[in-house]
């Protein structure tokens, strides 16, 4: 029993780490916020995929994400939406979990755990730091995920793996990594942007850092909306590096980079170019960070009730 004048321990809430919660743990609760996230949003992130594409087929062309939807379920049929997913299964679940794991080795270093104080530079800094090393590990499953999306992509693969093995094989090794210097530049500011806005907006709405699944699901998907919407065009280019080896179009095909594919896509289509597919990248990030954060969080209360009565 403790002392009524015993020296209080160091004061560390539910939004933290306590001591005994093992990495072990944190990376099961990142692996389960990632699969979760990106499963239920998956068919509106693949109409993105296909407005983002630069020079598309005819029957490829998309005015919006209902319009999209009702032509490539009426036209492809309705599991097209889904194309792909199995890529993103396998991966994100093994990233989300390096993700969170280093979010939450950073934000403790950094002294961003602690009740009542609330650390914008520790949890943009984390964040960062979370999405260099995520990223690593999910571009060559993103990669796959996107060239089975695009139109006519099941007349090339038949599976992830023959996909895998068609790039491998006539674009190289290089080609699962030549859109990560623009995908950390878009993903870096989008999560320090993110984790900025949703520890201030959780901090707000829940000073005392307890558990509040409501807390959790609306500060996630406002501070997804707006990170998404800052750094949408940046994703505009990326989709265009990872599906630039099934173009036809030799200047698509050669572009090689970042500055390079802005070049293009402003001469081609002009500033409105850059905010391709804002819209379902809006609607796919809101739920799905809300989604992410709020199985996170659960997943995190979790394992702390069961360490604790341990």
């Amino acid at each position: 029993m403790a002392q009524p004048n015993a020296e209080p321990a160091e004061d560390y809430d539910y939004e933290s780490l306590p001591p005994n919660f093992s990495l072990a743990q944190n990376m099961a609760a990142g692996a389960f916020a990632g699969i979760a996230e990106h499963t239920v949003m998956y068919p509106i992130d693949a109409i993105k995929t296909r407005m983002q594409i630069v020079n598309p087929s005819p029957n490829a062309v998309y005015k919006g994400m209902v319009q999209g939807t009702i032509k490539i379920a009426t036209g492809e049929g309705i599991l097209k939406l889904w194309r792909g997913m199995s890529s993103v299964v396998v991966g994100a679940g093994p990233a989300h979990a390096v993700y969170f794991a280093t979010y939450e080795a950073v934000k403790h270093a950094m002294g961003g755990n602690k009740a009542g104080v609330h650390h914008p530079l520790a949890a943009a800094t984390s964040g960062a730091c979370a999405t260099i090393a995520s990223d690593a590990f999910m571009n060559p499953f993103d990669v796959i995920k996107q060239r089975m999306q695009i139109a006519n992509s099941s007349k090339m693969y038949r599976s992830m793996w023959d996909c895998a093995k068609y790039v491998y094989r006539n674009e190289g090794l290089s080609a699962f990594y030549i859109s990560y210097p623009t995908t950390l530049s878009m993903t870096v500011p989008f999560t320090a942007l993110q984790f900025l806005a949703y520890e201030s907006i959780s901090t707000t709405m829940n000073p005392s850092k307890q558990y509040d699944p409501f807390t959790h699901c609306t500060a996630g998907a406002i501070a997804g909306g707006f990170a998404a919407a800052l750094t949408t065009p940046m994703d505009v280019i990326k989709t265009m590096l990872q599906t630039r080896g099934t173009a036809t179009d030799a200047e698509l095909r050669s572009v090689n980079g970042f500055m390079s594919g802005c070049r293009l896509l402003l001469r081609r289509e002009g500033f409105r170019g850059f905010f391709k597919g804002v819209k379902p990248r809006v609607v796919t990030t809101m739920p799905s960070t809300a989604i992410c954060w709020s199985a996170y969080e659960a997943s995190k209360a979790y394992f702390i009730q069961r360490n604790d009565a341990s």
